[in-house]
């Protein structure tokens, strides 16, 4: 896509003063990172390697330097006053803040959601009647009850049709490495034997229930008899019959049905059919095929590559409806009445590409009542949602915001549709609508937060990055500021997978940083889908560098604009948002004075030597061809730091089980970063032995590392902040 809570007493009055030249003064050196002459002949190019002694975890020696390095990361960040009363006012904002359902899912009687009440440190399942009123919610499955610390999470859930019981993956320390468990709903006592190895970083993990409910087809990767380096690929299906053994259970979509080692696959069964629709996505690069499968019978492969059908769901009518983006980058609906194979080769038109772009990459991109079909568009950034019958009649739109992002629509027993809703403002809520009538109400299924952002504007304006391309610019600052050049502005960015950057609630983190005087900035940079598909393959493979020259446009637009200055914008981004702050650390040194990035990959040559990396080859390229070698070579930050550079002050971090990109990126740009930088700013290490990704990250962790970033950019730009 964030920690433990305790009870504040309220202050009438604190204030904190940074004064980053006596803290520097106090901070203590880097621990000794010696270099080693390691190297590499990739492609014929001589690829040295000082610091790879720090990728293996196993060595005793890489296990004191990262401890050294969070044990000078945290003489710095606990020195700064401001640690204590950011920490406290996070956690008393975030205790302040009601519970939220979101992820809903209506079975039978009931409605099924997540429910993250701030008291928890983890999300737990709950029902609510068929109306979803929150008064009836009924905790079915707590994995705080699991472990009390916050470390089990809910991977994801899939409930029975009939909602009596539910299937769930969990997993510890955000590892998402996930153990498969069955409860019934009314009892909350497992039912069935946990089956290990259905959920993993690399291409996550999926399930859906048979309509009888005995059974269901589920994702599941290869057992410890399989090597090492095969564990955590090959996902295929099988089908599990409730109370039998997992060992015997059917393999019914495998390598013999064209899946390959890097699929990833998604179950839908959502309109309860005898059949379920698999979606096969090749690595992370958005290529996609489609398979049908039916119990007692041989799968049908609907979609192939060429197709290029993105998304595809059966509606309730049990036609099979997909987004292509065959010679449109924009996407259109087509419908597929007869399963056959290849069907969608002929599928018909049914509701053709337009001016904006279908979203498929955040969400689904279509969703469906009993009688409709609801395509969600992103227009730049924001969304809009048409309304269309299931035989392509428009009829109108949603009512949204004008600037804001929907994620869920679902239909409730009565007819009704909820629809989710979100803005730079304002936090989640649902609103429903009533088909018959047109009338919208909202519901009691809203988060009502102690955050409110009355005094702040959201302006859209657009940079011009190296190549001409106008990349638009959310710019959020309390109303009244002075552009003047001298305002502490934090610029953030992700530009990769086709992942857009919605609007979405700026929540507490982004309250204290406009309260301290802060401007707060998202970019709609290349890599993502906010103007469809070509938006993103200009940002990916051999134009990856078209990202980072948006982002360093949006940079030099704040400062020309007199919105910040140089000494007073810091950046912000993590996961392929990392590789963003990476690159730019090292070909924009000065841009910035501050730099926070994490969970990021830095080493672009041996990436996709990790099980997840491997995934990451459709996106990034592989250094196996000439051309995306030389593409990644030439901007892989690891491999561009340059001694005696004035490098801005930055803070990394990552998580010890991080599955997704291993900790060894950060712990190597790190050593080179502190070996090089000439600047005299910090270059810091934050490693969380308890966590991931981020994902599945306790409560007390996450405002941790929230309370980290924010003090550590205080410090930086000189900030003061009041209460």
């Amino acid at each position: 896509m964030l920690g433990s809570k305790m009870n504040v007493i309220l202050r009438a009055v604190t204030f904190v003063a940074l004064t980053t030249a006596a803290l520097a003064a106090t901070l203590p050196p880097p621990p000794a990172t010696p270099s080693e002459p390691t190297s590499d002949v990739v492609q014929g190019v001589n690829v040295a390697d000082p610091y790879r002694w720090l990728e293996d975890w196993s060595n005793p020696k890489v296990q004191a330097w990262s401890e050294a390095q969070n044990k000078r990361t945290r003489a710095y960040l606990d020195g700064l006053r401001s640690q204590r009363p950011v920490s406290d006012e996070l956690m008393r904002l975030v205790s302040a803040t009601s519970p939220a359902f979101f992820d809903l899912k209506p079975r039978g009687p009931v409605v099924f959601a997540t429910y993250s009440d701030p008291k928890l440190q983890q999300p737990v399942i709950v029902t609510m009647n068929a109306a979803a009123d929150p008064a009836t919610k009924k905790v079915v499955l707590d994995p705080n009850a699991l472990d009390a610390s916050g470390h089990i999470a809910v991977d994801w859930y899939v409930p029975s049709h009939d909602g009596s019981k539910i299937a769930a993956s969990l997993s510890k320390d955000g590892s998402e490495d996930g153990t498969l468990h069955v409860f019934d709903v009314a009892t909350g006592k497992e039912i069935d034997t946990p089956i290990p190895r259905v959920q993993y970083p690399t291409a996550g993990g999926s399930l859906a229930w048979a309509p009888d409910g005995k059974g269901f087809w589920y994702t599941r990767y290869p057992g410890p008899d399989a090597p090492e380096a095969d564990r955590h690929f090959n996902m295929q299906v099988y089908f599990h019959v409730l109370g039998s053994d997992a060992a015997k259970d059917e393999l019914v979509l495998s390598t013999k049905d064209g899946l390959e080692r890097v699929s990833e696959i998604f179950l839908d069964n959502e309109q309860n059919l005898p059949t379920v629709l698999a979606r096969v996505q090749k690595g992370d690069g958005g290529i996609w095929a489609h398979y049908v499968l039916t119990r007692g019978k041989p799968s049908v492969r609907i979609g192939r590559h060429e197709d290029e059908i993105v998304y595809a769901a059966f509606g309730p009518n049990g036609a099979v409806y997909g987004v292509s983006r065959k010679g449109a980058s924009n996407g259109f609906v087509v419908k597929l009445d007869k399963i056959a194979p290849d069907g969608f080769a002929a599928a018909k038109v049914l509701v053709p590409q337009t001016d904006v772009a279908i979203q498929t990459t955040n969400e689904s991109g279509l969703s469906f009542s009993k009688d409709r079909l609801f395509v969600n568009d992103i227009v730049g950034g924001p969304n809009q949602v048409r309304i269309f019958t299931l035989d392509g009649k428009p009829e109108g739109k949603l009512p949204l915001p004008e600037i804001a992002a929907n994620h869920e629509i679902v239909e409730l027993a009565d007819g009704r549709i909820l629809f989710g809703v979100t803005t730079y403002l304002r936090p989640y809520f649902y609103d429903s609508w009533d088909p018959k009538t047109g009338k919208v109400e909202e519901t009691a299924l809203k988060v009502v937060s102690p955050v409110k952002f009355d005094d702040a504007t959201v302006t859209r304006v657009f940079a011009t990055s190296k190549d001409g391309t106008k990349v638009p610019l959310n710019i959020i600052m309390k109303k009244g500021t002075k552009l003047d050049g001298n305002n502490p502005t934090l610029l953030y960015g992700y530009g990769g997978y086709g992942v857009s950057q919605n609007p979405n609630f700026l929540g507490a983190l982004r309250r204290l940083w406009l309260d301290a005087g802060g401007i707060y900035v998202i970019a709609n940079i290349r890599g993502g889908s906010e103007y469809g598909e070509k938006w993103h393959q200009d940002g990916m493979l051999t134009k990856k560098q078209n990202v980072f020259d948006d982002f360093y446009a949006a940079g030099q637009y704040l400062i020309d604009n007199k919105y910040t200055s140089h000494t007073k914008l810091a950046l912000m981004g993590g996961s392929n948002g990392g590789l963003l702050m990476g690159a730019e650390i090292t070909q924009h040194p000065d841009l910035a004075h501050a730099v926070v990035s994490a969970v990021g990959i830095y080493d672009m040559v041996r990436v996709e030597l990790d099980p997840n990396g491997s995934f990451n080859t459709t996106e990034f390229g592989t250094v196996k061809n000439p051309d995306q070698f030389k593409a990644l070579y030439a901007y892989s930050p690891l491999h561009h730091v340059v001694a005696k550079t004035a490098y801005p002050a930055v803070l990394m971090t990552t998580g010890a089980t991080d599955g997704r990109v291993n900790p060894m990126h950060s712990r190597k740009f790190t050593a080179a970063l502190q070996a090089a930088s000439s600047s005299g700013l910090p270059i810091l290490l934050r490693t969380n032995m308890h966590a991931g990704h981020g994902i599945g990250s306790s409560l007390s962790d996450r405002i941790a590392e929230q309370t980290d970033m924010l003090c550590f950019l205080f410090d930086q730009l000189g900030m003061e902040w009041h209460k």
